[in-house]
């Protein structure tokens, strides 16, 4: 057995000043600041608390010392003081301890650790209050009408908003420590008689089996060991800020992830068009919906196709009809078309970065000389033709329009995939890469679920969902896709 495990099953011996040297050597109590230890006494016995200062409670500490210094003038001496000073613990959440290892990770935690001289245990009191936000509307799912709570960093606080809107008995929220240095603290959601057994397994499994030193990254790390992406751009979980939309999905039978120090849950398993529905749908009727819902289906459309199929018409002009012929630039450039498109491409992701780097008093300053300045005075002077801008400036409303971040910038990349095939092959180009793309979509799993479902393997009940917004006492059955165990919703 190597030291470290030594260390892990090493158990508390009840000797107070051997556990103080322990905490010296392993943790760096005395060096770091924010890590002590109060001693007092307790009916003749040592007692010595172990807490993080920023992390816990300071007012319930001192009234949980308070009561047991009380101790002192209310009880006589007894030789088991344990059960006494656990009685005297008055706080929702005390546990035992028995090993030197579960006492660094608790103390580490946020939590107080109180130990007693001549007793092999331990006991943690949860006084935890994380520094944090309070719940906030998220800026990436806005909605006109709706709930304006969303997640935040804290994972006790994202657990409760779903607690509020799914009150239900079987909800369970599993947790466990990730990361052999962060300790990160994770949380499995799901509902117990809806959600497949072997999904919440198979999401157990993945977790566990996460071998790393932290998670600094929170939830986009905890995704790239689950799903394994590697340089695929197409996101294979569905991320959401709102507490309403994870939800609904955990009442549909999927599994949602919860990671201390992120806004963001993660949703499992998902398939293409789970990014690229919104709240907002759900929030209107469904005639208003499902209007809304088909515009941003054209959007997503267009962000893909718009610039290629325009792109191959400048190239293969005879392809339009008479009554199309005006489409492709009428200016002379000394510039190739397809430069100035990819300049436009980076041009606008160089305003995305500026956007997200600048200060929102400034950001409004910034889009105007770039949509003034430089866009109006390119033209001017010949660099660009007015019809790359315009394209360029539709796919780019297209890209914003689609609800989910991930899905808009992997849609761009196979714009700039289908821009290259039309350069250098035209027609068939074009056709080849469409064909390369639906391929590589239908190829793909989330969690051996197809991504493409509905549409690939087609199921026509469910993609008609897709299409229209159904009204909710319509919708009576659960995605197949995620095997519930129960598929009626309503019963």
């Amino acid at each position: 057995m190597t030291k470290k495990q030594n260390e892990k099953t090493q158990k508390i011996t009840g000797n107070l000043a051997e556990i103080e040297e322990f905490m010296k050597k392993r943790v760096g109590l005395g060096e770091s600041f924010d890590l002590g230890v109060r001693k007092i006494k307790v009916l003749r016995k040592d007692v010595n608390v172990y807490y993080i200062n920023g992390l816990c409670d300071t007012e319930f500490i001192i009234e949980l010392l308070k009561e047991l210094v009380d101790l002192n003038d209310q009880e006589r001496t007894n030789y088991n003081i344990f059960p006494v000073i656990e009685n005297r613990l008055v706080n929702q959440s005390v546990s035992p301890i028995y090993t030197l290892d579960e006492l660094v990770d608790q103390v580490l935690s946020g939590l107080v650790v109180f130990l007693v001289d001549g007793v092999e245990e331990g006991l943690v009191v949860d006084v935890r209050s994380y520094p944090g936000r309070q719940p906030s509307e998220p800026d990436t799912e806005k909605v006109v009408r709706g709930s304006r709570d969303g997640f935040v960093e804290n994972i006790i606080v994202n657990t409760a908003l779903t607690r509020r809107r799914i009150r239900d008995e079987r909800l369970r929220f599993e947790i466990m420590k990730v990361g052999e240095r962060s300790k990160t603290d994770i949380a499995i959601g799901y509902i117990k008689d809806v959600a497949n057994p072997d999904l919440i397994a198979t999401v157990k499994e993945k977790l566990q089996s996460i071998k790393t030193d932290g998670l600094t990254m929170a939830d986009k790390t905890v995704e790239e060991f689950m799903v394994r992406p590697g340089y695929n751009p197409y996101p294979l979980v569905r991320y959401t800020e709102r507490a309403d939309v994870g939800s609904a999905h955990l009442l549909e039978g999927h599994v949602l992830v919860y990671v201390d120090t992120s806004p963001s849950v993660i949703i499992m398993p998902t398939t293409f068009f789970h990014h690229v529905q919104h709240a907002e749908e759900y929030r209107q009727s469904p005639a208003v919906g499902t209007f809304v819902r088909w515009i941003r289906y054209i959007g997503i459309f267009a962000s893909l196709f718009l610039l290629p199929l325009w792109f191959l018409f400048v190239m293969e002009p005879y392809l339009l009809p008479e009554r199309l012929a005006f489409v492709g630039p009428n200016d002379e450039t000394n510039i190739h078309i397809l430069i100035q498109i990819l300049l436009g491409e980076v041009g606008v992701e160089f305003l995305r970065l500026a956007a997200i780097h600048t200060p929102t008093p400034l950001s409004t300053a910034m889009g105007l000389v770039a949509a003034v300045l430089i866009g109006q005075i390119a033209i001017d002077v010949g660099f660009f033709v007015g019809e790359v801008i315009l394209y360029v400036s539709v796919v780019t409303v297209g890209t914003f329009i689609t609800p989910s971040l991930e899905l808009g910038v992997a849609n761009k990349i196979a714009r700039l995939f289908f821009l290259l095939a039309v350069a250098l092959f035209k027609v068939p180009g074009f056709i080849i890469g469409i064909t390369i793309y639906i391929l590589f979509l239908v190829h793909m799993r989330s969690l051996k679920t197809p991504y493409m479902w509905p549409f690939i393997p087609f199921n026509p009940k469910a993609f008609l969902q897709i299409l229209v917004r159904r009204s909710v006492p319509g919708s009576k059955i659960r995605p197949s896709i995620v095997h519930p165990r129960n598929r009626y919703k309503q019963p």
